[in-house]
């Protein structure tokens, strides 16, 4: 069993098949793992988020664009931040996990930023987390959120590198952690045969700078072992595992034996790297 925010979560629980209604997305609000896949990316990213987004200056009255928020801990945190006279508009393709109406400075909306115009109003902040590896047109989507700052405005993108470390078990001691960075290349395999770019993150930089931001920095946060780790990486077989079997790259025996081996909690797991970039407009 392990922990997060109180909730106990077996990695057991998530073995069975589970279908992704769309093959291009690594995480889908409506799967019954959403909630736990969004509780252990909050847990692990959340802190490193809000660091970045405090040095980026935020404060009362800020207007804020939150792409694709598939939860609720950033949206929250930003909407206490620019108090009543700011605004956080909140978008996804797929707003299931709003569980309340939003009420001012809040708002929440269907959006894809991949095909959609971009929000008017001119914002002090966009923000995308996990967004854009796995959207279909990466750089409308990157042009929208750039169309959308005010001069001035700042932009942080953070998106994994799964290609930067490709072990899930960087200290592999026995059977247990090669049978998890085998899963953990297989399925970075199945990703990119889908389309997804699983070393985006670090290109980030080079694409903020030539879209002429100024100020371009960009550091990486890797969680080298924690129980949302486990969370994460037992929720994320639950949606991949009929694909990676049907696809020859995984057995059910080997998926059952890798989550039977987290559930033990004596497996020191780690997540991809988070690589966060930021820059300012004009």
């Amino acid at each position: 069993m392990t922990q997060i925010d109180g909730h106990l979560l077996d990695p057991r629980q998530y073995a069975g098949p589970r279908q992704l209604s769309d093959h291009r997305q690594l995480s889908d609000s409506r799967q019954s793992t959403a909630r736990s896949r969004s509780d252990a990316f909050a847990v692990l990213f959340d802190p490193t988020t809000f660091g970045h987004i405090e040095r980026l200056g935020i404060g009362p009255g800020w207007r804020c664009w939150e792409v694709g928020a598939g939860g609720t801990s950033v949206i929250t945190w930003l909407a206490r931040r620019v108090g009543p006279t700011g605004r956080v508009l909140a978008t996804d393709v797929d707003t299931s996990w709003q569980t309340r109406a939003a009420r001012s400075p809040l708002e929440v909306r269907i959006h894809d930023v991949a095909a959609d115009e971009p929000p008017g109003g001119g914002f002090d902040l966009v923000h995308a987390r996990l967004v854009l590896a796995d959207v279909s047109d990466r750089e409308r989507a990157l042009t929208s959120m750039l169309r959308a700052l005010r001069p001035g405005g700042r932009l942080l993108i953070e998106e994994p590198d799964l290609a930067l470390q490709t072990l899930a078990c960087p200290d592999e001691q026995g059977p247990a952690e090669e049978l998890a960075n085998r899963l953990r290349h297989q399925t970075r395999t199945l990703l990119a045969r889908r389309g997804a770019d699983i070393a985006y993150g670090r290109g980030v930089p080079r694409l903020l700078r030539e879209a002429g931001l100024r100020r371009v920095e960009s550091d990486v946060y890797f969680p080298l072992s924690s129980p949302a780790c486990v969370a994460l990486e037992a929720a994320t077989l639950q949606d991949l595992r009929p694909d990676l079997t049907a696809a020859g790259l995984a057995t059910p025996e080997e998926i059952d034996q890798h989550v039977t081996n987290l559930a033990t909690g004596t497996v020191d797991l780690s997540a991809p790297p988070l690589i966060s970039t930021w820059g300012r407009k004009g």
